[in-house]
This record gives C-alpha cells, structure tokens and sequence, in this order.
C-alpha cells in the first residue's frame, strides 16, 4: 500500500484549526479522513478547523454520545467518533456506507480502529503533544491513491505550519 507522510508543527488549538482549515480547502466529495490521537491530543479541534474550511457555520462539536454528526458547507461534512464501538462490525450500524457513498467529507475520530471495514484510500491525521501543551505534532499519511496524488499541494496548502526538521525530500519522505 503507497504511503506518503507530511509532517505540520502546531502553537495552539487556534493553529491547529487553522492548519485545518487550509487542508480542508484541497478538499472533493467523498474524501475520507481518519483522525488518531490520545485523548486531548487535538482531534475535535482539527474536525472544528476543517469545518470552517469548508464553509460550516455551526458550532462542531465531538459526536463522542451522538457518534455521528453532519453538517452543510461548500461539502456536507460527516464527523464521527467511533470510540465507544465494542466491535468493528458496529461501523457499519452507524450507515457508514451510506455516509462514505453521500458525496460530502467524512472525518472520523479513532477512524484508525476500524480500518478494516472502510475503503483502503484515506488521509489519516496523527495528533500529537508536542513538548509545549499547546503545541501538536501532526502527521498526514496518505493511504491510497485520491490523498498520494494530492501530497504536493498539500504540502504547498500547509507550508506555514510544515515540520521540516522532521521531513525529508518530498519524494518518499516519511514513507512507512
């Protein structure tokens, strides 16, 4: 499986938004995002960033009770928390396929945990501390071939928050 990693450096929630944001502008129907991370490390405020990226006026907030929350922008965002599953099978209970087929953009908190049931062609976004509380080291891995096509415009989209001292040439750095 082609992987592909960019490496971003984060100051603050505000930052990681930010940093979101600017992601969520490279955004097309049907992209799928899977975020992984402790908890605290930063996912809701990610999810809160991309929003606004994409337009969303309302306030997101973690779906962690209600699983799956939606939302309208430029791309209907689909943001799930998959943490209290018991079972990967659980996935497909939440209309998964459904959401993944409906043409927006679905982000999906422990997305990580049930890989196994979703298509093999994501980005999946690392969270992290950082030293600082405040501060998030945050990986993007594109799996498959929508998000390893995009990796230099990514890359291009998030220059200001890129981790260079972590990089390496942009052809097959970070691979795994």
């Amino acid at each position: 499986m082609n992987r592909r990693t960019v490496r971003l450096r984060t100051t603050s929630a505000d930052s990681t938004r930010d940093a979101a944001a600017a992601l969520a502008e490279l955004a097309r129907p049907g992209d799928l995002l899977l975020l992984v991370g402790d908890l605290g490390s930063g996912k809701t405020a990610f999810c809160q960033g991309f929003g606004r990226g994409l337009g969303v006026d309302e306030q997101i907030t973690s779906p962690t009770f209600a699983l799956v929350q939606s939302y309208t922008g430029r791309l209907d965002l689909n943001h799930l928390d998959v943490y209290r599953l018991q079972q990967v099978g659980e996935a497909h209970d939440l209309g998964l396929s459904e959401l993944l087929d409906d043409g927006g953009v679905t982000l999906i908190e422990w997305g990580d945990t049930i890989t196994a049931v979703l298509p093999a062609d994501f980005l999946e976004v690392h969270l992290q501390a950082a030293g600082d509380p405040e501060h998030r080291s945050i990986d993007l891995v594109a799996v498959g071939p929508t998000w390893s096509a995009r990796v230099r415009s990514v890359r291009t989209a998030l220059d200001p928050w890129l981790d260079e001292a972590a990089a390496g040439p942009e052809d097959g750095a970070g691979s795994c």
